[in-house]
């Protein structure tokens, strides 16, 4: 299948977006999406444009990726992330990086350089470094200062640690994730993802994003889907797998408003999804408040704070 029309759909996040970030977080997701579309029209791949997007929100603090990321129950910083190829179904993922600046680059890594599909912690450090990637300080000031709030409400009587506890904070305070999916001129799908977490997440949690059919998903007989909001939703339901599934029949605003569908009446609020289908088309849905995404075509540009709100 060759595609004469390049693709490039990317998210900044679900959740609630404070009115005050929305300007500083839809500049991001629209410089992410004018980088990678170049890469697009320059005939790169579709795989060049996902990882050079990603990268470019882990640089930008705004976003809950790479420099900003979330702090778990701790005050510590661990991010996942993967990226997938549509074209052979090889994908890539890290888990629980503390120190490396872009854990986009050492997905991709774990993707072309190892026979593996995930690997977590210390050795993926390990590897990230011998490959020549750069540390970073992740932590920001505002993410330290959510962190201090946080912790205060687990600390009151009004609200004990549990599940439900979990899902309140996120739907309440944060933006979760960044992701990008992207059709190339050759008509090959790719997708990837990036994130610091659930905010007061408990050391050692790996959520859905570095996770082949949670957080992502690419298969260029059917489409790229990646999901933002609370990771063990997206698990549960395998949510990019079950859109692409989708795809096969559906186009992808179709298959995107159909999951989320799904999602609200099997778990509840709390996610989002991209998707993008093999002929191109596009689609942002949610039940959270907020979605803060991007696209670029040669006929289309746009940036929201939110798409396809989804309530039942």
């Amino acid at each position: 299948m060759t595609s004469q029309n390049p693709v490039i759909v990317l998210h900044g996040g679900a959740g609630n977006w404070p009115t005050r970030l929305h300007e500083s977080a839809l500049n991001g997701v629209r410089k992410a999406a004018n980088l990678g579309f170049k890469i697009l029209l320059e005939e790169r791949s579709a795989l060049d444009a996902v990882e050079a997007a990603v990268v470019s929100m882990e640089d930008n603090p705004i976003f809950n990726a790479g420099i900003g990321s979330t702090l778990n129950l701790l005050g510590e910083i661990e991010t996942d992330a993967a990226i997938m190829d549509g074209r052979t179904l090889r994908g890539g993922g890290v888990a629980l990086l503390r120190n490396i600046r872009n854990p986009i680059k050492a997905a991709r890594i774990v993707m072309e350089q190892t026979d593996h599909v995930l690997i977590a912690g210390i050795a993926a450090e390990r590897l990230a470094l011998e490959s020549g990637l750069d540390k970073g300080n992740l932590s920001v000031l505002r993410r330290v200062q959510a962190w201090k709030e946080g912790l205060k409400q687990l600390k009151s009587k009004q609200m004990k640690r549990s599940s439900n506890k979990t899902i309140e904070i996120f739907l309440g305070r944060l933006s979760d994730t960044v992701g990008a999916l992207a059709l190339d001129a050759g008509g090959n799908l790719a997708a990837a993802d990036s994130t610091g977490g659930v905010s007061l997440k408990l050391p050692g949690r790996i959520g859905d994003s570095p996770i082949l059919g949670s957080g992502l998903y690419a298969d260029n007989q059917s489409g790229a889907a990646t999901a933002t909001g609370i990771g063990e939703q997206a698990m549960r339901l395998v949510i990019c797998k079950t859109a692409c599934d989708l795809m096969r029949q559906e186009t992808g605003p179709s298959a995107a408003t159909d999951t989320i569908r799904l999602a609200t009446k099997k778990v509840g609020i709390g996610l989002g999804i991209l998707t993008l289908d093999r002929r191109g088309r596009f689609a942002a849905a949610h039940n959270t408040r907020h979605l803060c995404w991007a696209a670029r075509t040669r006929l289309t540009s746009v940036e929201k704070m939110w798409g396809t709100r989804v309530s039942k």
